[in-house]
């Protein structure tokens, strides 16, 4: 799992689209390509980029080998001149990308390619499915840690996935969100990530009696000692059970540094405070209470809300599937064809739906911040060769709405170019950090947002705002195409 050839990770019309350009056009013509979105997933108001480290992967490994040409050859639509050029194929292009962990907003480019029209238009799909699942999962998990307010988040949804990649790849970006462990073992190996777990009810069930198998576990791992208390009746049993044998370790003098209870049915709220209290009157403040049970961001707010004595959740089934918004929706679009004076023309695409109308040309993002506060106040999008002092005045305005202005005095805002290269002519120049790193990165960045945008409900969305003269060019294409 960890390296695969994805280079067949693609749709058909991206190899029969390269085939027209070999046989029609300059295969050697530079285009710009965008990835990015329309919507924040599940009606949040930012999104956490991830996946970065496997694109890079996948374009490093990026070559047709004998296989692949003879399953091409046996389809029947593919010429021998081509598939002798996709023999010899190699990315030479240019990769820019928001690097992961990073909060990022609609309609700005999360990864930028520019590469010859062939290359550029093979790359189109492998870089949308990685970029797409897992930065849909690293922003539901910062959802639902946000809803922990500072309580540990685990992922455990593995048997949950939609396959092992899903599973593996999933836990990757959860743990970037926020999570403080994955219950998957591989993603641990491939990635360096806390693996964490307790114990299932077959468990308690292969035992006489549940006191017994509270006690084997316990004499195994008295250092990470959260025993299951719902398999017959958590009150009257489970609970019980478990401060028996606490009470016992206790007397034998075995430190309990980590130890609880873990729920995973019923009435959560009722149950885990008639269940603190009973620790809490044996003696036993410290001890955890973990929950799990179909969680996702909104029961954990309710749970909380609640007054539940829950400080650690255990996320599977609505984490790694994204349940109530399980696509993220990006989509690549040519954005700019280099001129043989070697500028680019921008290009752009129309539809009836507004938010559809993409942005032309070649881009760059900035990201704005209160110089006082340090919280983000927009997101510029300007073409490449713009450029931008913090000591001048900084006009801003919607660009649906250009009536509507913001005037930031010079001195009050600090800039930030958003996007870093990662490869150059073909060769990767960038070097992806640690998963344990890009999470404590994402915490910082989550922290750069207004509380009002991280709320679940109705939050504040965040400014993407076009230049001056980006939204000039968008115009004047807009009204050379209705000329047309």
């Amino acid at each position: 799992m960890d390296r695969q050839n994805l280079t067949l990770m693609t749709d058909l019309y991206e190899l029969t689209m390269m085939q027209g350009y070999f046989r029609h056009k300059d295969r050697n013509e530079t285009v710009i390509f965008d990835a990015f979105y329309r919507n924040n997933p599940c009606g949040g108001g930012y999104a956490i980029a991830a996946g970065l480290e496997q694109v890079i992967q996948y374009i490093k490994e990026l070559c047709f080998d004998r296989e692949d040409i003879d399953y091409l050859a046996s389809l029947g639509i593919f010429g021998e001149d081509f598939l002798e050029y996709l023999a010899a194929f190699r990315f030479s292009g240019d990769i820019y990308a928001i690097p992961e962990g990073t909060v990022m907003f609609p309609r700005e480019p999360v990864v930028k390619v520019i590469a010859p029209i062939m290359e550029a238009q093979l790359v189109e799909t492998a870089i949308l499915n990685i970029i797409n699942h897992q930065s849909l999962i690293a922003t539901k998990a910062a959802r639902v840690c946000y809803a922990a307010k500072g309580d540990g988040i685990m992922e455990f949804g593995l048997r949950r996935a939609q396959g092992p990649d899903a599973g593996t790849y999933g836990a990757r970006a959860a743990m970037i969100g926020g999570c403080i462990g994955t219950s998957n073992v591989l993603c641990g190996q491939l990635f360096g990530v806390p693996v964490k777990g307790t114990h299932a009810h077959s468990w308690i069930m292969s035992f006489p009696d549940e006191y017994s198998a509270f006690k084997t576990y316990a004499d195994m791992y008295p250092d990470a000692c959260i025993l299951l208390v719902d398999t017959y009746d958590t009150l009257k049993s489970g609970v019980p059970n478990a401060i028996r044998v606490f009470s016992e370790m206790r007397n034998a003098g075995i430190p309990l540094t980590f130890y609880g209870i873990r729920l995973d049915s019923g009435d959560l709220a009722y149950l885990s405070k008639k269940a603190r209290k009973m620790l809490d009157e044996a003696g036993f403040p410290d001890a955890v209470i973990s929950a799990s049970n179909d969680l996702d961001e909104y029961l954990i707010d309710s749970l909380k809300t609640q007054g539940a004595a829950i400080t650690s959740w255990g996320v599977g089934t609505n984490l790694i599937t994204s349940k109530d918004n399980p696509s993220f929706g990006g989509v690549y679009k040519l954005a700019a064809i280099k001129a043989p004076d070697g500028s680019f023309t921008p290009k752009i695409k129309l539809s009836e739906n507004t938010e559809k109308v993409t942005n032309p040309g070649n881009k760059k993002i900035f990201r704005i911040y209160d110089k006082d506060t340090r919280k983000i106040k927009a997101d510029l999008i300007c073409l490449e060769e713009e450029s931008y002092s913090e000591q001048d005045d900084l006009l801003l305005f919607d660009p649906y709405e250009p009536w509507k202005k913001t005037k930031l005095a010079g001195g009050t805002y600090t800039l930030r170019p958003l996007m870093e290269q990662i490869f150059c002519q073909g060769t990767c120049c960038y070097t992806s950090p640690r998963v344990m790193d890009i999470r404590t990165y994402c915490q910082e960045e989550l922290d750069t947002l207004w509380e009002e945008t991280k709320r679940l409900v109705n939050p504040h969305q965040v400014y993407v705002d076009l230049s001056q003269k980006l939204y000039d060019t968008k115009l004047a294409l807009l009204e050379e195409m209705s000329r047309q």
